[in-house]
């Protein structure tokens, strides 16, 4: 290989991998699964794809299967997860035109991008090739099916489905009460995400589903537990947290004492999961009990945009809002939030009463003190793109 040639791969390589940073943004995500869980994974797998692409330009020389073991465990991975095959080919695909078209965007030599073109769509084939091999050989492992065959089990108990459909084969027990818990991932570290799922299945028994904010685990309840046990024995599993930070995950949970309850608590949960997640709570742990007033208004969807719009008089105003703010979190102690604003009282009386003349609420009347309650947490929901 020529000295100039050479130098041009390396600045093409470069090019190539300066583009990865918004690479995952740019392509669809995978259909049922949360975007923590494998943006680590995609990362990875994205750099080691772009390295070995170059290095298959550079030599001429076909990577090995020693080279593409780890993306094919990748691929499998995703393939475990339920993701069809077809599905993980096509992000081979979609990332071949990604890079194809932003180095022709951003690179002046042609030639180089001519010459590096069919060797893209050897390199392409040849991957994909080994990832729907080695997903052939396991589609005949007894584990992969197990695995296929739990997944019903979830999907036909979440939706309310007898199981028995899937009473074929080995038998796999089914107990008549669980715990649901409803998972909501928080940021993009997919490796503790992966490693949080991993504790979860372990737990003797259970069933999980994941979807495109976390996953729902189903956790047998003995005879007899009304969901505490079982969610102490779920706690037990979850990693160590930091107390007073942010989580990077919530569970909300609740018991179905019968099959038949299942759907909906797991509605319920799903709602709790994504409380905690919009209003960034401090405890893991969302049940019913710890969120009355906030299920209240987060489930009232007709209700909830007109709520938050009751505050909009105070958006040209923030240091009314922010007085607002700390009003309702310390109880409507006023001698209180004059103390957090470092304001004296008098200051927080007439900024409440500016409070009043501009929305109609007195935040000193108990009746429009909750509705200010209730109006400050459906603007906090609707803002953090509240979806159960």
């Amino acid at each position: 290989m020529s000295q100039h040639r050479s130098s041009a791969i390396d600045g093409l390589h470069q090019a190539a991998a300066s583009l990865l940073e918004g690479f995952y943004g740019t392509l669809p995500p995978y259909a049922q699964l949360p975007h923590s869980l494998v943006e680590t994974d995609f990362a990875r797998g994205a750099k080691l794809n772009v390295d070995l692409f170059f290095e298959y330009l550079r030599r001429g020389a076909e990577p090995s299967e020693a080279d593409t073991r780890e993306l094919v465990e990748l691929a499998m991975d995703r393939l475990r997860d339920g993701t069809p095959l077809a599905d993980v080919l096509e992000r081979y695909r979609l990332g071949a035109v990604f890079l194809w078209h932003r180095l022709r965007d951003s690179v002046g030599d042609e030639s180089l991008l001519l010459e590096a073109s069919p060797a893209l769509l050897e390199y392409v084939t040849l991957v994909s090739a080994r990832i729907a091999t080695a997903a052939a050989q396991r589609s005949h492992d007894p584990r992969w099916e197990l695995l296929e065959r739990r997944r019903g089990i979830a999907e036909a108990l979440l939706t309310g489905r007898d199981p028995v459909e899937w009473a074929d084969g080995p038998v796999i027990p089914v107990a008549d009460a669980f715990l649901v818990a409803v998972f909501r991932l928080c940021g993009s570290n997919g490796g503790p995400a992966a490693a949080l799922r991993h504790r979860v299945e372990a737990i003797p028994g259970v069933f999980l589903r994941l979807d495109t904010g976390g996953w729902t685990a189903l956790v047998p309840m003995a005879r007899g537990d009304d969901g505490t046990a079982a969610l102490a024995g779920l706690t037990a599993r979850l990693p160590a947290h930091v107390p007073g930070r942010v989580p990077p995950y919530w569970v909300g949970v609740g018991a179905a004492s019968a099959r038949a309850a299942i759907p909906a608590i797991a509605a319920e949960a799903r709602v709790l999961a994504e409380l905690g997640r919009c209003l960034s709570r401090r405890e893991i742990i969302c049940r019913r009990t710890d969120l009355h007033f906030e299920y209240t208004v987060a489930v009232s969807d007709a209700a909830r945009p007109g709520l938050a719009a009751l505050l909009a008089p105070l958006d040209a105003q923030p240091m009314l809002a922010e007085t607002l703010e700390t009003f309702v979190d310390t109880g409507f102690n006023q001698l209180a939030t004059a103390r957090l604003l470092m304001v004296h009282r008098n200051t927080v009386t007439y900024r409440l009463s500016r409070v009043h003349e501009l929305t109609g609420l007195d935040p000193h009347r108990p009746a429009d003190a909750m509705t200010l309650s209730a109006a400050r947490l459906a603007r906090r929901l609707e803002s953090a793109s509240f979806a159960p």
